[in-house]
């Protein structure tokens, strides 16, 4: 049982926990979380005892055993099983141990307690381990030197998952993984056997593998029962229920302040008076917890949408090295409305798949074709390191608009969710959310027909990657999405395409088939790239032309669609301009206007019911025809 007692604790003079409390039972899965900036991080470092707290206590049992991943695995000659093997502190010694001991009982009793542990089959679980964090038979044996930081992350992962500790602590573990790896992460968490509590902004780990939420907010921790889901509901009715019962409490406040200053001066009321003042004094105030709303997120809309497929590839092969392709035979087209996720683990070239559509990478073979004045734009978390750490957002919009006034440069960055005295701030002082919506909004600046997206939600909480889903879905141009966030391929993505094995096929099933397919194992996922690839047993010619046939066949279809979009558009607009109109004052004052235009409001509202009927209807009739191309 882990028991957090009046945790008081500042950081640079700024209160992070004051008085806090909670209690967390042994062997709960917890999820821990709050805004980015609260303290969490902070708090693993109380509970390992690498900080203290100003007042207050953290109880652990005693001899309990604390886990949690090292800033990086050591780039040493040591191979990786190796390094994961010697995690497991116990088993390492009495291996060494076994080596040169010569009294006969003790060499009994190390090979007793290695039975014990189960040090026979350590290579194997070890193995098993890397090998679900994306290391095949052949990089287990590889030294650690010999791999980037990333995936030295994914081997101290490894690592303290091995030594498999009573309270194990994870600070966003799927941070630096692929969507597989976080897939079998979030597997194995929830058959891990011991007290977990993990700090994530994955809304889908956190609802797979909790069973409890620990809330930081307003420097105090509230333990709630079930997922994150039935947090967020708990939580939004206390929100409600504190806010009625504040209003209430306000109300009888008044009532009793109006009685005492009417009559506190008169004899035959003081009595009456006085009493109700010590009542105002004995009166608890209902405090209501502050649900600072999230920044939203602006990705700017292209005017104009080219004719489809903005991009078309026939027998097309990439790669770094011109006798060495990492994709090939890509015969594949995007339209402009697409929405397209890539699946596949790291490694096997989706962003070597981006590069090649953002024109960053020439064809080798084949052919790709692009819409004229085709406008791309990508966003990669490498290129966080190109902000300028001295400038501020401010600086770095105003040299995108060198000729607008001060005031549009500042709606513009505020329109990237970067308000107040944040579009003020050195780069190099922004948290990684607030620089990753800087560089959402500088490459997406130009409003582009086509978006690639690789791994945008890294330094987003929850609720910024709530508001990037919603503006992906209000964006009105074709997304490339590789992503780790399930919740947020879900939420923006209607096709799924697998890169595996050399080549980019659509992938027909769902996340939930995929995740089976991979606890599988990789054969089976390679089964499908397979299936994918040769599915109708047609040529890829054959294919095109049935496609191009299909889509000429349901091209008046998808123009009534169009159609009725604009008109929906049209007429909302028209409304939102009469309820601007219905608030000017010469209006209010002219009662034959206010009728006019509240008649003319609701036949808007009628016909926009009507066409959003007829939308729906026509719109799922053209999927499912789509669908069976």
């Amino acid at each position: 049982m882990l028991q957090i007692s009046d945790l008081t604790f500042r950081m640079m003079g700024r209160p992070l926990f004051e008085e806090a409390s909670a209690v967390v039972p042994e062997g709960m899965k917890v999820g821990l979380v709050g805004r980015n900036g609260t303290g969490k991080t902070t708090l693993f470092k109380m509970i390992t005892g690498d900080l203290a707290p100003e007042s207050g206590s953290i109880e652990l049992p005693k001899g309990l055993r604390i886990g949690q991943v090292a800033q990086e695995a050591p780039g040493t000659e040591q191979t990786l099983l190796e390094i994961v093997l010697a995690a497991d502190t116990e088993r390492s010694a009495l291996m060494a141990e076994a080596e040169t001991a010569t009294d006969p009982d003790r060499i009994a009793a190390i090979h007793m307690r290695l039975a014990d542990i189960d040090a026979h089959s350590a290579e194997a679980r070890a193995g098993a381990i890397l090998h679900g964090l994306g290391f095949d038979a052949a990089a287990q044996q590889r030294p650690c030197s010999s791999f980037s930081g990333g995936w030295r992350m994914r081997v101290a992962l490894a690592a303290v998952l091995f030594s498999a500790p009573d309270l194990l602590l994870l600070d966003e573990p799927t941070n630096y993984l692929d969507l597989e790896g976080a897939l079998w992460l979030e597997n194995y968490v929830q058959r891990y056997p011991h007290t977990v509590i993990v700090i994530s902004h994955d809304r889908d780990l956190l609802n797979s593998t909790t069973n409890a939420i620990l809330h930081l907010e307003n420097r105090k921790l509230t333990f709630y029962r079930g997922n994150y889901d039935q947090f967020a509901r708990t939580r939004s009715e206390k929100l409600m229920l504190a806010t009625k019962m504040a209003e209430k409490q306000a109300a009888k406040r008044k009532h009793m302040e109006a009685f005492v200053e009417r009559f506190r001066s008169k004899a035959s009321k003081a009595r009456q008076a006085q009493s109700r003042l010590k009542a105002l004094e004995r009166m608890a105030t209902v405090e209501v917890a502050i649900d600072t709303g999230v920044q939203p997120i602006h990705l700017p809309s292209p005017e104009r949408q080219p004719a489809s497929p903005i991009i078309a590839m026939e027998g097309a092969s990439v790669g770094y090295a011109q006798d060495a392709p990492i994709l090939k035979r890509l015969n594949l087209r995007i339209d402009h409305d697409d929405r397209i996720a890539l699946l596949g683990a790291n490694g096997n070239g989706k962003s070597t798949f981006a590069k090649l559509i953002a024109d960053r990478l020439q064809v080798m073979d084949g052919r790709l074709s692009r819409a004229d004045k085709l406008k791309i734009s990508m966003f990669a978390q490498h290129q966080l390191d190109d902000l300028v750490p001295e400038q501020t957002p401010f600086d770095h919009v105003k040299a995108l608009m060198p000729d607008q006034p001060e005031s549009k440069v500042r709606a513009r960055v505020a329109q990237m969710g970067l308000g107040g005295d944040r579009m003020d701030t050195k780069a190099k002082d922004l948290s990684g959310g607030e620089r990753a919506r800087l560089l959402i909004g500088i490459v997406t600046f130009e409003a582009p027909h086509l978006l690639i997206l690789d791994e945008p939600t890294n330094h987003l909480d929850i609720d910024s990657r709530a508001a990037l889903a919603e503006a992906l879905n209000d964006y009105q141009g074709a997304v490339i999405l590789i992503s780790h966030d399930r919740h947020l391929i879900e939420a923006c993505v209607e096709r799924l395409w697998l890169v595996h094995d050399g080549g980019v096929h659509p992938y027909d099933d769902d996340l939930d088939a995929y995740r089976r397919l991979i606890l599988k194992g990789p054969e089976k996922a390679a089964d499908t790239a397979q299936a994918a690839e040769t599915q109708s047993g047609q040529s890829s010619k054959e294919r095109r032309k049935q496609a191009a046939a299909k889509r000429a066949e349901f091209a008046p279809l998808k123009k009534k669609i169009d159609e009725l979009e604009k008109r929906i558009g049209k007429a909302q607009d028209e409304i939102a301009a009469i309820d601007t109109d219905m608030t000017k004052p010469a209006i209010l004052a002219d009662s034959q206007k206010i009728v006019e235009l509240s008649k003319k409001r609701s036949d808007l509202e009628s016909r926009v019911g009507d066409w959003e009927d007829e939308w729906m209807t026509l719109s799922a009739d053209y999927e499912d025809a789509m669908a069976e191309a």
